[in-house]
């Protein structure tokens, strides 16, 4: 019996075409994000290049979990998107992280927006130095980040269910926190909370001791 995960996950696909074709390769890119916008679950996409006038790409999409994502990626949709490519565009490399990780990836540049995912969130084209995906923070930074958005949540949590619910039986209680806050987690307070604090899970200077 396998389980299925229900933790965001983001897929980065190494892909490498002519420099001489970046246009058709950025207007591929960009089909293929419009083609994953219309479907349940889609969190997001953006690429980045290794180095201006290089034809190593790297191009991240994010889907609220396993399910949503192979909806994508057995679609008729998706498969015409690739077969669209062939001759222009080799597939070097594909790496998954599941569950939080993905919301502690260090923000890039950006040169241009494309559009928007299905959350709002900016759908980019960037160009960008590094040569893969970038590495995640250390595990116990990422424990106090998380400790830090559910520690305030988790106690107003209680604070009201104790107050406005005080009957209710511990279970049940319990289960509604869980149910009320694990999206709000995931959704809200964490994705606001990284980016805020990308500066030390990355080991940068502070944005307030950066020169003006």
């Amino acid at each position: 019996m396998s389980l299925t995960s229900t933790a965001p996950v983001t897929v980065a696909v190494a892909r490498r075409t002519d420099p001489a074709r970046t246009d058709e390769m950025v207007a591929w890119m960009r089909a293929g994000t419009a083609l994953a916008e219309a479907f349940p679950g889609f969190l997001g996409a953006g690429w980045v290049r290794s180095a201006p006038g290089s034809g190593e790409w790297h191009m991240l999409y994010r889907f609220a979990d396993d399910e949503t994502l192979s909806r994508w990626e057995e679609s008729p949709q998706r498969r015409w998107w690739l077969t669209s490519a062939q001759g222009i565009v080799e597939h070097t490399r594909v790496e998954r992280r599941t569950g939080v990780e993905g919301w502690f990836d260090p923000p890039r540049p950006d040169t241009g927006t494309a559009g928007r995912g299905a959350d709002g969130a900016a759908v980019v084209a960037i160009d960008a130095t590094p040569a893969g995906p970038p590495p995640s923070p250390p595990r116990w930074k990422q424990a106090v980040t998380i400790w830090l958005a559910f520690f305030p949540l988790s106690l107003t949590a209680t604070l009201l269910t104790g107050r406005f619910l005080p009957d209710l039986p511990t279970a049940a209680r319990v289960l509604a926190m869980t149910l009320t806050l694990t999206p709000l987690m995931t959704y809200l307070v964490l994705p606001r909370l990284t980016r805020a604090l990308q500066w030390w899970l990355h080991g940068q200077r502070a944005p307030w001791r950066l020169p003006r």
